[in-house]
């Protein structure tokens, strides 16, 4: 190695901060291609005791370089985080994995056994995960609490080769008497689609067979934070993921920014925040998940989190009502920090109602910038509802409506919704056969509205859609 490249090297490693057991090299955009090229750096390594955090994101690391490394990982068995991003930049994608599992062996070789790993913004693919495969099959995975794998390409092999290899260390970590128990998962940019998504929903709630016969009820159930945004999930997905969500008791963050939710993924994801009490934080910006779905989410707000504080339901295809609908739900969370709802079909009035909504329930501060917005699509078949009264009664209608309306709010909304639906006021997401509606039928919720069983919560949603349309017959 040339002298001017050696002091260079040096002077970048006085820059470093050592202290606390951290041992940074973060940003110096070291490229070290050989064993040569690392000589400083690995006598920093092997010089520094009680070495538990190694930082090398912001540099490139060869192969040769990796292994180098390696070696003088070899002894450092109080070594519990590393944050390792970034650091294979300009290097060919076949080397990647061969260097990933020169680092991985000299762990395990330890005995180290961390707590933090980070292997963000390395774009290895799926042979990137096999190169890591090992590792986090291995006790020195067995301790670790946030895995941070964003934008690394993994796609659905490698999704797939993830939550197997999640899964071993479930099960291996669980016959230690110490399960493994993760709590911060981070894996957004990497194209797992449906595929890589279902199978991280069985890491995070392991049900297969030759799992449950020899750990029955063991789940990993440990979640804190989950950050999947933009990975081309659909609603098969989502409802995949969502089933393995709602047995994370402690979830506090779930960020899906960027999938397609669409109806069944937004119901699904509903119905698991109806079984979470600590979530602070919903990313579904971006996701689609439309009007009938934010009414869904609204009925949950409305029953349960009860310590939320951000909730990014923006650029959702949502309209005016629905998203009035979602401002009224907020009205009784204390903690609520942020409701954004930027980008949806609300127009230029749609947007200063739900300001004026906001400030009226005094949470003006809480709403995020209502800039960009789009215009609604009118609803279909308004003209259906200018029926005028008939004499006759609903008749035996009671028991059934009770029954519908006395459920969960979500279930309750659910049903709701799809009554707005089916009399034009909504948007469905499918093509529903057309309606003819007679008097009788608006004299039927017109006498619904008036009994016991239909709540002031429930009235105030339909109201919403109905007082938009003057010329409507009847009254709530």
């Amino acid at each position: 190695m040339a002298s001017d490249d050696i002091a260079q090297l040096a002077d970048a490693l006085s820059k470093t901060h050592v202290g606390d057991g951290e041992l940074s090299y973060k940003g110096l955009g070291l490229k070290l291609d050989n064993e040569a090229s690392v000589e400083e750096l690995v006598r920093e390594i092997e010089q520094y005791q009680g070495l538990r955090a190694l930082r090398l994101e912001g540099n490139t690391v060869g192969v040769d370089a990796a292994q180098a490394i390696a070696k003088a990982l070899e002894s450092k068995d109080q070594l519990q985080r590393c944050y390792w991003s970034d650091m294979f930049t300009g290097r060919l994608r076949s080397e990647i994995p061969t260097a990933l599992k020169s680092l991985g062996s000299a762990l395990m070789s330890a005995g180290a056994r961390l707590t933090e790993l980070d292997l963000s913004d390395n774009a290895f693919g799926p042979d990137g995960v096999k190169g890591i495969e090992q590792l986090l099959k291995s006790p020195s995975c067995h301790t670790l609490r946030e895995l941070k794998l964003n934008n690394c390409g993994m796609g659905i092999g490698g999704g797939k080769i993830l939550a197997d290899a999640l899964i071993e260390c479930h099960r291996q970590s669980s016959a230690h008497g110490a399960p493994l128990r993760l709590r911060v998962f981070i894996a957004g940019r990497n194209r797992l689609e449906n595929e890589g998504a279902r199978a991280l929903s069985r890491a995070f709630r392991p049900s297969h067979s030759k799992i449950l016969s020899v750990f029955p009820n063991k789940l990993m159930g440990s979640l804190e934070e989950v950050h999947m945004p933009q990975n081309g999930i659909n609603y098969a997905g989502v409802m995949a993921l969502a089933s393995a969500m709602r047995h994370n008791p402690e979830l506090r963050v779930l960020n899906f920014n960027d999938n397609t939710f669409t109806k069944n993924g937004t119901l699904a994801m509903a119905q698991a925040l109806r079984h979470l009490r600590n979530v602070q934080v919903i990313n579904f910006g971006d996701c689609l998940v439309r009007s009938e779905g934010a009414i869904a989410l609204a009925a949950v707000l409305r029953e349960g989190l009860p310590i939320l504080k951000e909730l990014n339901l923006s650029f959702g295809e949502i309209t005016e009502e629905a998203a009035l609908v979602v401002a009224q739900a907020v009205t009784d969370k204390p903690h609520m920090e942020k409701v954004d709802l930027n980008g949806n079909c609300l127009g230029e009035e749609g947007c200063e109602a739900l300001r004026e909504a906001m400030e009226n329930m005094d949470k003006g501060d809480v709403l995020a910038s209502l800039r960009d917005h789009v215009f609604p699509q009118l609803p279909l078949r308004r003209e259906a509802l200018t029926a005028g009264r008939d004499e006759d009664r609903p008749a035996a209608t009671d028991a059934v409506l009770n029954k519908l309306l006395s459920a969960s709010a979500l279930q309750s909304y659910c049903f709701l919704s799809t009554l707005l639906v089916m009399i034009g006021l909504l948007k469905g997401e499918k093509k529903a056969k057309k309606v003819s509606l007679l008097p009788g039928q608006l004299l039927c919720l017109e006498h619904a509205v008036q009994q016991d069983y239909f709540q002031q919560h429930h009235a105030l949603l339909l109201h919403t859609f109905i007082s938009k349309y003057d010329h409507l017959s009847f009254s709530i």
